[in-house]
């Protein structure tokens, strides 16, 4: 006979793996659901604006495009997006299985898919003719496109993968240092097909970079100088809602002369909000400076791609 301990016990068990299936279920659900918004995004921009301005967006989609102007025009071959786009990703998804996680690289994998299938069928329509707005709000859109993915645990392919790579790898924020590859890139257009297009699709692409950098924090730091009368305290907020360390120092005020203690931390940009209102609710009279860093080299904890 079965006590009623053990059917309590088994009652629990059952709950919290319940529980455990749901919250994976709602977390999957809603990376699912961001990576097809990402995807419906970035085919749509590429239908509208990108066609409408004859844009080379740079990265993978713009090589992408280069070589399917180039066998429309010189051999007269019409190329599905598709067909060029996935297998140009076959190096970046294996690095993404090697070193950024399986299932980051599955769901970049379904971005990958979906949205060059969706470049291909849905219909090309101007929105406008002007090429400057063109080229702003393609980049808004593309930007936006890649954050959301990125947000979520996944990326649009291409030079995303590498990014990612040297973000993780060597802990630089790397947008900027693609953005100035892709450059390359739109030379080979310009050099080609003319070079208004190709300086176009730099503004298309600065726009881009900058709006992944607004958005998308993970691989940018920002460094805490905190001066507190309670840093013992205040060094447990930072640990427990980062999981990064801190240094005190002690020191003397230069205009009061007392001794003062003082908290060195570098956490992530996207944790500074949170960590400041944690001080605060220690220590409403702590000063605190935050300020943007570039590199780091030494053991820094990294919330780890899955």
């Amino acid at each position: 006979m079965v006590s009623t301990t053990m059917i309590e016990y088994r009652a629990v068990i059952k709950y919290v793996m319940g529980e455990i299936i749901m919250n994976t279920l709602k977390k999957e659900g809603k990376r699912l659901l961001f990576c097809t918004v990402g995807a419906l995004l970035v085919g749509f921009n590429l239908s509208t604006f990108v066609s409408a301005g004859g844009l080379f967006p740079g990265g993978f989609a713009g090589a992408t495009i280069l070589i399917q102007e180039i066998c429309r025009v010189f051999f007269s071959i019409e190329l599905p997006y598709t067909l060029v786009y996935i297998p140009l990703n076959l190096i970046p998804i294996y690095i993404g299985l090697k070193y950024l996680g399986r299932n980051f690289t599955l769901y970049s994998m379904y971005v990958i898919v979906l949205g060059s299938i969706l470049t291909d069928i849905l219909p090309s329509f101007d929105i406008t003719v002007d090429v400057l707005l063109i080229s702003i709000f393609g980049g808004i859109i593309n930007g936006t496109a890649i954050s959301i993915c990125l947000t979520v645990g996944a990326s649009g392919g291409g030079t995303d993968f590498i990014s990612i790579y040297f973000s993780e790898k060597k802990g630089i924020d790397a947008w900027n240092y693609i953005f100035m590859a892709n450059i390359f890139i739109l030379a080979s257009a310009g050099v080609l097909f003319g070079f208004d297009r190709a300086l176009y699709s730099i503004i298309y692409q600065f726009c881009t970079t900058q709006v992944i950098q607004l958005l998308f924090k993970r691989y940018q730091k920002h460094t805490l100088l905190i001066i507190t009368s309670k840093p013992h305290d205040v060094y447990e907020r930072i640990r427990i809602l980062t999981h990064h360390d801190a240094t005190l120092f002690r020191g003397t005020g230069c205009y009061m002369g007392g001794e003062v203690e003082m908290l060195y931390s570098v956490i992530g940009s996207e944790e500074v909000s949170k960590v400041i209102r944690g001080i605060r609710e220690i220590d409403p009279k702590a000063f605190i400076n935050t300020f943007k860093t570039e590199q780091i080299d030494g053991r820094f904890y990294k919330r780890p791609n899955d």
